[in-house]
C-alpha cells in the first residue's frame, strides 16, 4: 500500500470573493479515499440553513437592475469595486535610447545580501551544513582536501633562458626527441593548403673549388639568365638555356676573385680581386675589356647601376667606377671603419646601401656630380647611418615592390633581419633568426622576402611581410653552411652557393601566367616571364 501524503493546509482568506460558487457544496460528502481533498467543515450557525446562497427580493433586484443601491442594505455590505484598473502610460523613446529599467526582466528582484549569503551557503563544505558522507566522497574524488582553497595566488613561472647557445643546442637535439614517424624540420615546406615549397633542390651542379668564405661574394644571377661562378682564381658563366659552361676569366695563379656581379643588360661582368684590382669582362666574347685599380686591399663585393660599377673595399672604402671614361673613379664613400662585405644599388639609382665588418649600414645619396670634369674624386657622407646590428652586415636587399624597403641581416651574433624605411630613416621590424645571415632575396611577385642561413642551421627560410612570418624553412640545405645566393631574373628560382663545393638551384615562388596572346614588350629587362627564360638544363 503506497503510502499517504501529508494533507496540506490551506490557509483561507478573511475576505470571500463574492458572487463565486464553492467548490464544494455544504451538503457534499467528502471521498474519504483522497487525500487531496479535505472534508468540509460544519456549516456556521451564524450562516442561514436554508441554502448555501442569500435571499434576494425582487424589488432589490429591481433597484439593482435600475443602479439604485438602497443605504443600509444588504448590498452595501458588499464589496464592490469601485475604480478600473487603468495601465501606466508607456512613454516612447527611439531605438538608440536604452531602457531605464536595466535589470532582466526574467529575474525577480533580490536583495543583494541575501544572495551572497545564498552563494556562500552553496560553496560551503562544511560537514556540520551537509552530509558529511556525501561532503568527504566529494573530497575524495576530485583529490581536493576539506578547508583548502582550490584556487590560489602564486608565483610566476621563471622565465625561460634567453641564452643564445643553450637555444641553439636545443634546436640541433630536437630530431633526437621527435616522434616516431614524424617528418624532420626540414622534409616540408608549405605555406597553406594550396601551395608547398619542395626542399628538395630543382638542380645541383658542382662547383670545385669554391671558398667558404662569409665575406666574399661569388655568385651573380643576369638579366640574360645566365649564372656566373667564381671558383679560385677562375670565373666560369652557366648558360640555363642550353646548360653550356663557358670559361670567361682566369686570375694569377695562387690568387682568387673575392667579388664578382652582371651589369643591369647582362652583357658585362665585373670581376674583383684580393689586390684592389677590378677588372671588366665582356660576357659574349669573353674577353677583358679593362682593369681598374686603386684599392688598396681586397675588394669584396661589387654593384651595378647602369654605367657605374660601385666597389666595396677591405680598408672601409667604397669607389664608384664610371667604365666609359678613362679616369674612371668619379666618387669615394667614406662611412665604414671595417671591410664593407655588402653593396647593393636600389634599381632606381637614387641610393646605395651599404654593410660593413663594423657592423653599421649605410644608406648613401646615388647622385653624382659631374664626371666629367671632376679632377680628383668627390666625396659624399652617408644619408642614414644604423648602428643596430652587433655583428658584420654582409645581407642587403632593396624591395622590388617597394622601393623605400631596405632588408639588413647581421652576422653569427646578431642573426637579426631588420626592415628599414629608407625615406624617413625608421626602423619598421625586426625578426631575430637562429643562426648568421648571408643573404637576403626580395620576392617580385609575393609580399615575401628570403634570407640564407649559415651555422647552426645552414638554412633557407622565406618569411612574409610585414607580419614577418615564417613561410616556409629548409633546414640543412648544404652540407655546409649557406654563403651566398642569386636570384633568377624572373623571381622564381633562387640559387644558393656553400663551402661544400655544391650549387644548387631552389622553386621558391611562382611568376604570374601572362595571357594568352598577350606579347611581352621587351624580352631582356629584369624579371621576364616568357616561356624559354625557365628551360634550365
Amino acid at each position: 500500500m503506497p503510502p499517504k501524503t501529508p494533507s496540506r493546509h490551506r490557509s483561507r482568506s478573511e475576505t470571500k470573493t463574492p458572487l463565486t460558487a464553492s467548490m464544494f457544496g455544504v451538503n457534499a460528502t467528502a471521498d474519504v479515499s483522497n487525500p487531496f481533498i479535505v472534508p468540509s467543515r460544519p456549516a456556521s450557525p451564524i450562516k442561514r440553513a436554508t441554502t448555501g446562497s442569500l435571499q434576494v427580493s425582487e424589488s432589490l433586484q429591481r433597484q439593482a437592475s435600475a443602479g439604485v443601491i438602497r443605504r443600509g442594505g444588504v448590498e452595501s455590505r458588499l464589496d464592490v469595486v469601485s475604480r478600473d484598473y487603468v495601465p501606466p502610460k508607456s512613454e516612447k523613446r527611439s531605438r538608440s535610447q536604452p531602457s531605464v529599467n536595466t535589470r532582466d526582466r526574467f529575474i525577480t528582484t533580490r536583495d543583494p545580501a541575501d544572495e551572497v549569503a545564498a552563494t556562500l551557503d552553496l560553496m560551503s563544505l562544511n560537514p556540520q551544513s551537509a552530509s558529511p558522507g556525501h561532503t568527504a566522497r566529494l573530497a575524495a574524488a576530485t583529490g581536493v582536501p576539506l578547508n583548502r582553497r582550490v584556487l590560489a595566488y602564486h608565483e610566476p613561472p621563471p622565465a625561460a633562458s634567453s641564452d643564445p647557445l643553450l637555444a641553439q643546442a636545443r634546436e640541433l637535439v630536437r630530431p633526437l626527441y621527435a616522434r616516431a614517424g614524424s617528418a624532420p624540420a626540414g622534409s616540408s615546406g608549405t605555406t597553406g593548403k594550396d601551395r608547398k615549397i619542395s626542399t628538395f633542390p630543382y638542380k645541383i651542379l658542382d662547383a670545385p673549388g669554391m671558398l667558404d668564405d662569409f665575406y666574399l661574394n661569388l655568385i651573380s644571377w643576369s638579366s640574360q639568365n645566365i649564372v656566373a661562378i667564381a671558383l679560385g682564381n677562375s670565373a666560369y658563366i652557366w648558360k640555363a638555356d642550353t646548360g653550356e659552361v663557358v670559361l670567361v676569366s682566369e686570375g694569377p695563379e695562387g690568387s682568387y676573385i673575392s667579388s664578382l656581379d652582371f651589369s643591369n643588360d647582362g652583357q658585362f661582368l665585373g670581376v674583383g680581386y684580393p689586390t684592389g684590382a677590378v677588372e671588366l669582362w665582356d660576357v659574349e666574347s669573353q674577353s677583358k675589356l679593362r682593369t681598374m685599380s686603386g684599392h688598396s686591399a681586397q675588394v669584396g663585393c661589387l654593384s651595378w647601376h647602369e654605367h657605374i660599377l660601385s666597389s666595396g673595399c677591405q680598408d672601409g672604402s667604397i669607389w664608384h667606377h664610371d667604365v666609359r671614361v678613362a679616369r674612371h673613379k668619379v666618387m669615394e664613400l667614406l662611412g665604414h671603419q671595417g671591410e664593407v662585405c655588402g653593396l647593393k644599388w636600389r634599381s632606381d639609382g637614387e641610393l646605395l646601401a651599404s654593410g660593413g665588418n663594423d657592423n653599421v649600414l649605410n644608406v648613401w645619396d646615388g647622385r653624382l656630380g659631374d664626371v666629367g670634369t671632376a679632377s680628383s674624386s668627390a666625396r659624399s657622407a652617408a644619408r642614414w647611418t644604423k648602428r643596430n646590428h652587433t655583428a658584420a652586415v654582409k645581407a642587403v636587399a632593396w624591395c622590388p615592390w617597394q622601393p623605400s624597403l631596405l632588408a639588413s641581416g647581421g652576422g653569427t651574433s646578431d642573426a637579426t633581419v631588420h626592415i628599414w624605411n629608407t625615406t624617413t630613416g625608421a626602423r619598421l621590424h625586426s625578426l631575430p633568426t637562429d643562426a648568421q645571415i648571408s643573404s637576403i632575396q626580395w620576392s617580385p611577385h609575393r609580399k615575401e622576402f628570403l634570407t640564407t642561413h649559415g651555422y647552426p642551421t645552414n638554412a633557407i627560410m622565406v618569411h612574409s611581410y610585414p607580419s614577418m612570418e615564417k613561410v616556409a624553412e629548409i633546414r640543412d640545405a648544404h652540407d655546409s653552411r649557406v654563403l651566398f645566393s642569386a636570384l633568377a631574373p624572373n623571381g622564381e628560382l633562387v640559387c644558393t652557393a656553400a663551402g661544400d663545393e655544391n650549387l644548387k638551384f631552389w622553386k621558391i615562388w611562382d611568376a604570374p601566367k601572362v595571357k594568352k596572346g598577350k606579347e611581352v614588350k621587351d624580352s631582356t629587362t629584369l624579371g621576364r616571364t616568357h616561356s624559354g627564360i625557365l628551360s634550365i638544363r
